[in-house]
């Protein structure tokens, strides 16, 4: 198991969580691609993004079949939408301790204000990355909000 994956499982006992790791030869990197792999519908899967507001990073886990309304974060996070800006891939890993692809929902190395997608809300399972581009595991989303301490919030941008 990658050591990425070994910190993931740890951190989720630290939150009293006991999570079942499932990886796969071919990627889960994308909401489609991890949708297709476990077999749920491509909205059950959490979108780890992560933004920076005011040069800060901030967590936005979004459904898989959701765009982020970044003119939302910026209100949730008391900046002004040309202050919202996606992270560069070193931020990431910087701010999360996880690449792109992979960016598990908690056990980040720096704390940051962390927003959950109010539409995971209506699912009694939903699939998070697991710390490698090809590892993922389900979780209740109060289970994901309580162990990210995450705020929950409307994040869908409208079409």
């Amino acid at each position: 198991m990658h050591p990425s994956t070994r910190k993931v499982i740890a951190a989720a006992r630290e939150a009293g969580l006991a999570i079942e790791v499932v990886e796969f030869a071919e990627s889960t990197r994308t909401a489609e691609e991890a949708a297709a792999a476990v077999g749920c519908d491509v909205a059950q899967i959490v979108k780890s993004l992560c933004f920076t507001a005011a040069g800060r990073p901030v967590m936005a886990f979004v459904s898989g079949a959701n765009q982020l309304d970044e003119r939302k974060l910026a209100e949730l996070c008391g900046v002004s939408r040309k202050k919202i800006g996606r992270a560069s891939p070193d931020l990431v890993k910087e701010a999360t301790g996880y690449t792109i692809g992979g960016v598990a929902p908690f056990g980040h190395t720096s704390a940051m204000p962390i927003f959950i997608d109010f539409d995971l809300m209506a699912y009694n399972t939903i699939w998070a990355a697991a710390g490698t581009p090809n590892a993922v595991f389900p979780i209740r989303p109060a289970d994901l909000q309580r162990a990210s301490a995450g705020q929950v919030a409307d994040l869908k941008r409208e079409p």
